[in-house]
């Protein structure tokens, strides 16, 4: 099935085909994975010189994901913290630095060169690798702390840094069990077993099957998911998919030629038209509810669809990280649901 044959019917198949199964089995056991690899850390208890209240001159980063770490980690540290994306450790970093690395599948050499040489340079370090890899191995000091990550995803991987982070003192509370029911809520409603009517995330694939997707997040968090979502379209539908900020996606909107309602669909083909995808964190400031409702006055002005993703309401008391990954698990399963509707999988 070519890229522009959409079926809704596949949507409502109760047998799935093995690719398809795998990969929503794979979504839906986030939660199982953020549990397994909390409980993993908890185990394990704080080095002595950790426990103790550790206040570094600053804290870097490295690994994937060091700036979701940076994101959720910046409004709250009262150290100066950075991602760092390069190989190696900047210049600076040394003994009163504390290094954060995530390594959670494999030992990338970038990251076994920074680990040995944070541990050289004498720097606290907090690794979440696989117990037993190189960098496990290079990362051994009396300065280290080592989290062990048995899963291999990036995602329990930074909720389990995280967690750790918070008991240091340098970063936002997150607790691993309300991430992990976070993501469960989203795998429940995004279900197999659920039909159109009742399925948010089949209910997006439906939306996005002809349509040229421009997905946006106001917030930090919610434009990494963007992001994250917009690659996951990609992947499931062969097509182009921007994720942007609301300033480079207001010109893409109003470029949009009227709708020809004379246009024979047979003859012409069917028209592929832009959907906005709006991730939608409550906890948006002034001005990414002034970008917001741009996009939505222009979307509406130039026959734009618009889908909007919900984290939760304002009354919901719920974390920064709960509202990354509900929004990232639903656009992953929209993501993944198209590529089903369009016999990707």
């Amino acid at each position: 099935m070519s890229a522009g044959d959409f079926d809704d019917s596949l949507l409502e198949q109760t047998r799935l085909s093995e690719r398809a199964d795998d990969l929503l089995r794979s979504l839906a056991s986030a939660g199982s994975r953020v549990r397994r690899e909390a409980q993993g850390s908890a185990d394990e208890p704080l080095a002595a010189g950790f426990e103790a209240g550790l206040r570094p001159r600053g804290v870097i980063a490295v690994g994937p994901e060091a700036r979701l770490i940076r994101a959720l980690l910046e409004p709250v540290c009262p150290v100066p913290f950075m991602a760092w994306p390069h190989p190696g450790l900047p210049a600076w970093v040394g003994a009163l630095d504390l290094v954060v690395v995530l390594a959670p599948s494999g030992s990338d050499p970038a990251l076994v060169a920074s680990v040995a040489e944070a541990v050289r340079r004498g720097a606290a370090v907090v690794v979440a690798a696989q117990p037993g890899s190189a960098i496990a191995e290079r990362a051994g000091s009396r300065t280290t702390l080592l989290l062990p990550v048995t899963t291999g995803d990036a995602l329990a991987c930074v909720v389990q840094v995280l967690s750790v982070l918070h008991q240091l003192g340098l970063g936002p509370l997150v607790v691993p069990e309300q991430v992990a029911d976070a993501a469960d809520l989203v795998a429940e409603e995004s279900s197999p077993h659920r039909d159109l009517t009742t399925n948010p995330a089949k209910e997006l694939a439906v939306a996005l099957a002809d349509a040229q997707p421009l997905v946006w997040g106001g917030t930090v968090l919610a434009a990494r998911a963007s992001r994250r979502v917009a690659e996951a379209i990609r992947r499931s539908s062969g097509r182009a998919a921007l994720a942007a900020d609301a300033s480079e996606l207001l010109p893409v909107i109003e470029g949009v030629r009227e709708r020809d309602v004379f246009a024979d669909p047979l003859e012409d083909g069917e028209e592929t038209r832009p959907v906005l995808v709006v991730l939608d964190d409550p906890a948006g400031d002034a001005q990414v509810r002034q970008e917001r409702s741009q996009l939505l006055a222009a979307a509406q002005a130039h026959d734009v669809r618009v889908c909007v993703v919900e984290a939760g309401s304002e009354m919901t008391q719920t974390s920064s990280m709960e509202t990354y990954v509900t929004l990232l698990q639903k656009g992953l399963f929209g993501a993944a649901w198209l590529g089903i509707g369009l016999g990707a999988f």
